[in-house]
């Protein structure tokens, strides 16, 4: 049964793997056997993340990548393919925040988190599915939100993309099967450098423990069987879904 789970030999590409859920996957996905590739713009953030894998005996590398430049995509895609002549799992995780009413949101600050979080997994999609259609093999991963299926004041950019990701997922499943599957989970409240403020907020999180089944927040580890899942042969048959890892918010808020 461990070998359905196993990336024992698979090169997997983790963007935004400097912190939080990146850098838990990224750990994740080495521990199941996997050369993990950790992308993203903070080189020494990334070069912790790949010392805390090779401390381990995993293996990883960092790879600088703006999600939000093509031709940055285009290029380190490339020159992965040329070094390691695949990539088998995309996780599409890099992604920001911006805290604000819609009335006080400037264009350009809601522009950069659709452009971060629905753009750049958009793109880093097209152009490692181009090679994981050719290969006939690939998993891709997204990291979506419940907020894909919820809405929330003040991040009108965030929600916006998450839903958006949810299509995008549906559409990449349809267009590029039946060998590359393309999934989503969207994790609830989770422990992580991003919501501190939350974190802090007494009302919100007595609020989040009473309508929570699970009666906490999650933690990065909380994700990690629903990521091996999909990234994994386990998954083969599942594709063009979202799915929801968040202790059973959803479940009671709706």
């Amino acid at each position: 049964m461990s070998d359905l789970f196993s990336l024992k030999n698979k090169i997997a590409l983790v963007t935004g793997a400097s912190r939080g859920l990146g850098r838990d996957m990224a750990l994740c996905l080495a521990e199941a056997g996997a050369t993990v590739l950790c992308a993203g713009r903070a080189a020494k953030d990334l070069e912790t993340t790949v010392r805390a894998i090779t401390r381990k005996k995993g293996k990883a590398a960092v790879v600088l990548l703006d999600v939000t430049n093509e031709q940055s995509v285009q290029k380190q895609v490339r020159a992965i393919i040329r070094k390691y002549r695949r990539i088998d799992v995309l996780v599409n995780n890099a992604g920001v925040i911006h805290r604000e009413n819609i009335v006080d949101t400037a264009t350009p600050d809601y522009r950069k988190v659709i452009e971060t979080d629905l753009i750049g997994p958009f793109a880093l999609a097209r152009e490692v599915g181009r090679h994981m259609l050719a290969r006939e093999y690939g998993r891709i991963v997204n990291i979506s939100s419940i907020m894909a299926v919820l809405g929330r004041g003040s991040v009108a950019g965030y929600v916006s993309a998450k839903h958006g990701m949810t299509g995008l997922t549906k559409n990449l499943a349809a267009e590029f099967g039946p060998h590359v599957t393309a999934n989503a989970i969207a994790p609830g409240y989770i422990r992580t450098e991003l919501n501190v403020p939350l974190q802090k907020d007494k009302a919100f999180c007595a609020m989040l423990e009473q309508r929570t089944a699970a009666s906490r927040w999650g933690n990065p580890e909380d994700l990690r069987g629903a990521l091996l899942l999909l990234a994994s042969d386990a998954g083969r048959y599942i594709t063009g879904h979202t799915l929801v890892v968040d202790g059973g918010m959803t479940t009671i808020l709706a």
